[in-house]
């Protein structure tokens, strides 16, 4: 059995960016993720949002219509809230990111970037706040480390892809559940990537041989029509 605090709740997230394609996406990232979000795409509403002090964390675009983000960050450090903030921009010199670390962000992250890095940022955002999701996912005796991107069982350890680690975190999130291909696809390659079914069964071939190699007691299997589903052998 997954080991989880039924105390803890989902962390919620403000997310502020101006393309409606990539917010959809990034909404759809963190939800997916068991985060709680709200989408805005200006910097006038991010600034209203994040006055409100709901948030666990922000992920701000710089570049936004109205307000930019460093201009959103400065005035709601000038007004004392301290909510963690990350910086998801296509302006990546040095210069820049300094400014928006200056601003007060905790981190920046460059456009284009991966679903993992992205997730594993948060967490770290959120984990500086003492409020965060735990780092180890536990099954029986096996540990998925959502910091180090490592599957432990006993005293062995293998180090995963990100997109291994994505997968097996789906599966150990939801034992014994189905998940399917295309909810694979979307959640980790977003709604209109044209990678298609085979990559996925690379993906869990690989993560199979690497359980096996720590002689870890996990099976996921393949079910026709359905999906994919992680089995705790006994």
């Amino acid at each position: 059995m997954v080991e989880r605090n039924p105390e803890v709740r989902h962390m919620r997230l403000l997310v502020a960016e101006d393309d409606p394609k990539l917010l959809k996406t990034l909404i759809h990232i963190f939800e997916q993720n068991k985060f709680s979000v709200d989408g805005v795409s200006n910097g006038g509403d991010a600034l209203t949002y994040a006055q409100s002090m709901e948030y666990d964390g922000l992920v701000l675009d710089i570049m936004m219509p109205g307000m930019d983000g460093l201009q959103v960050l400065h005035t709601l450090r000038q007004n004392g809230i301290t909510t963690p903030a990350l910086f998801l921009t296509a302006r990546t010199e040095v210069s820049q990111r300094v400014e928006g670390l200056d601003a007060g962000a905790d981190d920046y992250l460059p456009k284009p970037f991966a679903t993992a890095e992205l997730l594993a940022r948060v967490r770290a955002m959120l984990r500086r706040k003492d409020t965060f999701l735990p780092d180890l996912l536990t099954l029986g005796e096996v540990t998925l480390n959502r910091s180090t991107y490592q599957l432990a069982f006993r005293d062995r350890l293998q180090a995963l892809s990100g997109r291994e680690f994505q997968i097996l975190e789906m599966l150990m999130q939801a034992p014994g559940s189905i998940i399917s291909t295309e909810r694979f696809i979307t959640h980790l390659w977003g709604w209109d990537t044209t990678v298609d079914t085979s990559v996925v069964w690379v993906h869990v071939s690989n993560l199979r041989k690497k359980i096996n190699a720590l002689g870890a007691p996990l099976d996921i299997r393949f079910i026709r029509n359905a999906g994919y589903t992680l089995e705790v052998r006994s």
